[in-house]
């Protein structure tokens, strides 16, 4: 097995099209095919079953594909602490978080670690839940941040950074009374983001640890901008993190409603891969992350309080 052949075979797993696979990895699909071929042959077993609906992985595929992210994440680590202890390399950081968390978070904090540290590049890239913990995982990003949803995996270190409260809000022409119970609450209508994503969970556990049912959902998005866009507008009630909600609340149009019960948080967290040797940089950056960032607080949002 060579790495080349290992990003061919996660290429296809992503993408589960031998098509789309090589266009990402730049080779024709007969060459890619080949590679594919050529490690099943090394390895004795069927990684993918083909069929004209596209390929899934074997059992002995999946196997292979965590050994495949944990040798490419080890292999590029090598490379840089090596650059690093020779000195060919500078400095520098890839993060991973999610779209609330960049903007009304990490922005202030980014910017004093870098004029505390102008040496150490800095590379920040947006996107789902999911889509962070592959890319940590596959080491296209050196650390993430993200909310906590209780689950732990041993490929990764995780530091609790503060815990942000969750907030009910509604449209200010939603005429929304403050709920008198959960129970109540759970038979109003709710925009949320989908089953998977970290807002989800934090929405159903909301109620879960409540022993209440969670509400049903009258409309799904994707990001939570969008979904205090809808409540904004008047489909529905939201549980979103405070931090969110900013500028809608300058603008008045959300409220935010008092929660029944004992309010919801979530824990902001970051994580990164357990390595052999730890570049300076993700050293330096955690310290800050632990220090500085807990301390800095997005623009106080006056929300208009119903009721």
């Amino acid at each position: 097995m060579n790495p080349r052949q290992l990003k061919t075979f996660l290429a296809v797993i992503r993408h589960e099209n031998l098509t789309r696979a090589a266009a990402e990895v730049n080779l024709a699909q007969s060459s890619l095919s080949d590679q594919i071929q050529a490690l099943e042959e090394e390895l004795g077993a069927e990684l993918f079953l083909r069929s004209r609906q596209g390929v899934v992985l074997t059992p002995a595929g999946a196997v292979l594909k965590a050994y495949a992210e944990e040798i490419l994440a080890l292999n590029e680590e090598a490379k840089a602490s090596v650059s690093a202890a020779a000195g060919n390399a500078g400095q520098s950081i890839t993060l991973g978080t999610l779209e609330t968390i960049a903007a009304e978070r990490l922005a202030p904090w980014l910017s004093l670690f870098r004029k505390k540290n102008p040496d150490v590049g800095l590379k920040l890239k947006v996107g789902g839940s999911g889509e962070l913990l592959a890319q940590l995982q596959q080491g296209s990003i050196d650390i993430a941040f993200t909310f906590f949803r209780g689950q732990q995996n041993e490929r990764f270190l995780t530091r609790r950074i503060c815990s942000e409260p969750l907030v009910l809000i509604a449209g200010r022409d939603f005429q929304a009374r403050p709920p008198a119970s959960l129970a109540a609450l759970s038979t109003a209508p709710f925009v949320a983001t989908e089953t998977g994503c970290v807002y989800r969970y934090l929405f159903d556990t909301a109620f879960a640890e409540a022993h209440i049912a969670a509400p049903s959902i009258v409309t799904e998005a994707d990001s939570i901008a969008t979904i205090v866009r809808l409540v904004a507008s008047g489909a529905g009630f939201g549980l979103v993190p405070r931090l969110a909600v900013g500028l809608a609340a300058t603008r008045g149009n959300v409220v935010e409603l008092p929660w029944p019960g004992k309010p919801p948080a979530a824990s902001l967290v970051v994580m990164w891969r357990r390595r052999r040797v730890q570049p300076p940089a993700l050293t330096l950056l955690l310290q800050s992350a632990s220090e500085e960032l807990s301390l800095l607080r997005p623009d106080d949002a006056r929300l208009r309080h119903a009721g």
